[in-house]
C-alpha cells in the first residue's frame, strides 16, 4: 500500500497536480536496505520496543492516583557489578519524576537519555549490519577500505534518527504530564508529531509513506471500533490488488515514477523481461514511457506481430 501511495504521489508531482514540499518526508512522519529498515522499524513499533510500554496510555490518569512502587533489591551479598548497577539506579531515581509517569525506576531526565542511548545503539548496529555484504566482497579485493565502511558518519544517521525520535517523544510526554498534571492519550499525538522532526537525520520517503499508511490504517480501525466507519470484508485483499495494479501500470507506462528498488525487484522477478517492452510506442500517451530506456527497441519477429514496422526484423 505504501509503495502504491508513493507511486501515485510521484505521478501527481510529474503531472503538476501536486507541488512537492521541501522536507515533506519530515512532515509525513509527524531502499534494498530501506526495505530492511522498514521491517526493523515495523517490528520495533509492533512490539513497542522503540517508545516502550510506559508511553502507551490506556486511559487518562490524574495525579494523585496510586502508582505501584519500584521493586527494591533485597540481596545482601553484592558483587562489584551489582554495586555499580545499584549506584547507577540510585542516581537515576534522584531528580524530578511526575506522579503520572510510569517510568518508576528513573527520573524524567534519565528516562529520556536512556531512551536515546538505547535506540541510538540499535540504529548504529543495524547500519553496520547492512554494510556486512559490501565488507565481505571487499575483504579480499580492497581490504584497506574495510574500516571506512563501518566508521563513517552515514552509519550514525539511523541511530540519531531513532534515538532523537525516542528522546523527543518521551521528553514531550513527560513535559505535558508536568504541565497538565494528567496522563492523557492526547499527549501521544502531540509527542509523535514533534518527534517527527527527527526525520531530518534520516530522510526517507519510503519510511515516511510506510508510517503514513500505518496512520491511515490505525485511524480506520479506530473508526470501526467507535462505530463511525463501516467494516469492509476482504478490504486487505482489495487494497493489495489495487496497489499491485497501480505499481504495474507505472512499471509499464512511467517507470521514472516507480521506486527504483521496486523496479529492480520486478526485473529480478521476471528475469529482466519487464524491460524488453517497446516503450517508444507508448510515448504517444504522454507519460514518457521510454525516457529511461535510451531508445531501446526490441527485435521482433514479424511472423508474430500484427503490425509490421521498421522495428521488426526477419
Amino acid at each position: 500500500c505504501s509503495q502504491a501511495t508513493e507511486t501515485l504521489f510521484r505521478m501527481a508531482v510529474t503531472r503538476g497536480v501536486v507541488k512537492p514540499i521541501k522536507h515533506g518526508e519530515v512532515g509525513s512522519k509527524g531502499g534494498a536496505s530501506c526495505r530492511l529498515v522498514i521491517k526493523v522499524v515495523s517490528f520495533f513499533f509492533h512490539h513497542r520496543f522503540i517508545i516502550g510500554k510506559e508511553e502507551i496510555p490506556t486511559h487518562s490518569v490524574v495525579a494523585g492516583e496510586s502508582q505501584p512502587s519500584a521493586e527494591k533489591p533485597d540481596s545482601r551479598r553484592k558483587t562489584l557489578l551489582a554495586s555499580t548497577r545499584e549506584l547507577l539506579e540510585s542516581i537515576c531515581k534522584r531528580g524530578p519524576r511526575h506522579r503520572c509517569c510510569k517510568h518508576y525506576n528513573d527520573n524524567c531526565m534519565s528516562y529520556c537519555v536512556k531512551g536515546f542511548v538505547r535506540m541510538f545503539s540499535v540504529g548504529c548496529v543495524i547500519q553496520c549490519l547492512l554494510k556486512v555484504p559490501s565488507a565481505f566482497r571487499q575483504m579480499f579485493s580492497k581490504p584497506s577500505r574495510l574500516p571506512s565502511l563501518f566508521y563513517n558518519k552515514d552509519n550514525f544517521q539511523l541511530g540519531v534518527f531513532l534515538g532523537s525520535f525516542v528522546s523527543i517523544y518521551k521528553g514531550t510526554s513527560c513535559l505535558l504530564r508536568w504541565m497538565r498534571n494528567i496522563d492523557d492519550e492526547l499527549h501521544a499525538l502531540i509527542a509523535g508529531f514533534l518527534a517527527g522532526v527527527s526525520m531530518f537525520f534520516y530522510k526517507s520517503t519510503t519510511i515516511s509513506m510506510y508510517l503514513f499508511s500505518k496512520l491511515v490504517e490505525t485511524i480506520y480501525f479506530k473508526g470501526i471500533e467507535a462505530g463511525r466507519l463501516p467494516y469492509i470484508p476482504h478490504a486487505d485483499t482489495i487494497i493489495y490488488a489495487v496497489s499491485t495494479a497501480i505499481c504495474f501500470q507505472a512499471a509499464v507506462m512511467e517507470v521514472q515514477n516507480l521506486r527504483p528498488t521496486y523496479w529492480k525487484f520486478l526485473l529480478r522477478l521476471t528475469k529482466g523481461r519487464f524491460a524488453l517492452m517497446n516503450r517508444q510506442l507508448l510515448d504517444v500517451f504522454g507519460t514518457e514511457a521510454s525516457r529511461d530506456f535510451k531508445g531501446f527497441v526490441p527485435k521482433l519477429d514479424p511472423r508474430y506481430t500484427t503490425v509490421h514496422t521498421e522495428f521488426s526484423i526477419i
